[in-house]
């Protein structure tokens, strides 16, 4: 006969440990995915690589998929249809400038490049993202990427391992190398963007301090990139973020900047002089340009006289190395010199015109840049009218409206300097999709009323603080 069990044994239940670990994971679990992408940039890029693809953009990929069978699963409408033209609105554009592509299969890698860049990824984004706190933690991820990067970028010109820049190995480029010279400038800029708009919010003042010293300590390896185009991006969305969070804070702002800027450079002598001339050289452009923007200059006639052949449509998708030289005067060089950064000397044929604008204004005619620039246009308007909603409504969110508002105002402005291309461009699609988070609401997460049509009232915000 069995021996009967000691009392209270089988009835006693047991701790359900596998599951508490994952109890404060799972409310971040769809945007999780997302953090990855911007992670996996932190990694190194091969030296001597084409600057073509990376880990991200195969995640990024990956997540489109996913996002894709979770609404299917859902059955549910995900964006309402203003927010669905909006970021559709570049397929109008794409497909008949691929489709009348020089090579086919140089038509269908450009269309997906650009549809991964400014249609899948961003309304991936759009539908991962649920609130505020998902939205911040993916900010936080740029910024944290952006330290590590710039203290690669730090160290490299500290220690003469970086990218040649004037015979020297001191041009900051992170752990992009010389294929995307412009990579780590990229993620500095935006993650510096992002910690200004968190700083200048509403939220808790510890966080406000950590994003405030991030945001001293970015600028440093964004001077040593050498990028004058990202400086330039810089400094505009910069003062639009100062302007948005109030005139008085701007000008207080403002005086600080200067006072240290006055201190620095002018009493203590802070600043090579290749960095000073490569301020210098901002002003210089037009007057006594260097190859770099003679370069430029005539790439960017080549584009217009493309678009003057074919105005519409354009010479089709990654078309522009097989018509430029044939509309671009003598003064082009055959290529740039790149070096450095554990890569050979390489020289580096000129394949785009390095301005977004004229790029498609040449390959996709005005039809794609009205739909490509008037998507972006229309991100703007409805991220401001967030803005202005928010701080009448108490300034609940303003930081994300800031780091919102601004990201858009850094592409856009950065735009007229350089194009997308390399591993870092997929940071620019997961910043478009940030943005789009905040100007276009979810069909299941509406937008805030507006205060001028409803009351005020307490309920009313904070049902607007969880919309929002």
């Amino acid at each position: 006969m069995a021996l009967a069990p000691p009392p209270g044994r089988l009835t006693r239940p047991r701790p359900p440990l596998p599951v508490l670990p994952l109890l404060p994971v799972l409310p971040v679990l769809p945007v999780l995915p997302v953090v990855a992408v911007v992670a996996l940039l932190a990694l190194p890029v091969a030296p001597g690589a084409d600057g073509g693809a990376g880990p991200a953009d195969a995640l990024s990929a990956l997540v489109v998929v996913a996002c894709a069978l979770r609404l299917l699963r859902a059955r549910r409408r995900p964006l309402t249809p203003a927010a669905a033209v909006i970021l559709g609105l570049p397929v109008a554009g794409l497909v008949p400038a691929a489709l009348h592509a020089v090579q086919a299969d140089a038509g269908i890698t450009g269309l997906g490049r650009y549809l991964q860049v400014f249609v899948l990824v961003p309304a991936a984004v759009v539908l991962l993202l649920r609130d505020r706190a998902d939205f911040r933690l993916l900010a936080w991820s740029f910024v944290a990427l952006a330290l590590w990067q710039g203290a690669v970028g730090v160290h490299q010109y500290v220690t003469g391992t970086g990218a040649s820049y004037q015979g020297r190995d001191v041009r900051a480029v992170g752990t992009f190398g010389v294929a995307d010279v412009m990579g780590m400038a990229t993620v500095v800029s935006l993650g510096l963007v992002c910690a200004v708009g968190l700083a200048l919010g509403r939220t808790a003042p510890r966080e406000r301090a950590v994003a405030l010293a991030c945001a001293l300590l970015l600028p440093v390896p964004l001077a040593l990139s050498f990028s004058r185009g990202a400086w330039i991006a810089t400094a505009v969305t910069l003062t639009a973020q100062l302007l948005l969070a109030g005139v008085r804070r701007a000008v207080r702002v403002a005086a600080a900047v200067l006072a240290a800027g006055v201190v620095l450079v002018g009493g203590l002598g802070v600043g090579t002089t290749m960095l000073r001339e490569r301020i210098d050289s901002i002003t210089r452009v037009a007057d006594a340009p260097d190859q770099s923007v003679t370069d430029r200059y005539t790439m960017w006639a080549a584009a217009l006289d493309m678009w003057r052949d074919r105005p519409l449509t354009g010479v089709g998708l990654k078309a522009f190395p097989e018509y430029r030289d044939a509309h671009a005067s003598l003064a082009l060089s055959s290529g740039s010199d790149t070096e450095g950064a554990g890569a050979a000397f390489r020289r580096q044929p000129l394949l785009s015109p390095h301005n977004m604008y004229l790029l498609v204004l040449g390959e996709q005619g005005l039809t794609g840049l009205l739909c490509l620039a008037g998507g972006w246009l229309a991100l703007l308007v409805c991220a401001l009218r967030g803005l202005c909603l928010t701080r009448a409504a108490g300034g609940r969110g303003l930081d994300c409206a800031l780091v919102a508002c601004g990201l858009l105002v850094w592409q856009l402005v950065d735009f007229a300097y350089a194009d997308i291309g390399g591993p870092s461009t997929v940071l620019t699609a997961v910043s478009f999709g940030l943005a789009a988070w905040w100007a276009l609401p979810a069909a299941d997460r509406p937008a805030p009323a507006d205060p001028r049509t409803a009351l005020p009232t307490r309920t009313a915000v904070r049902g607007e603080a969880a919309t929002r």
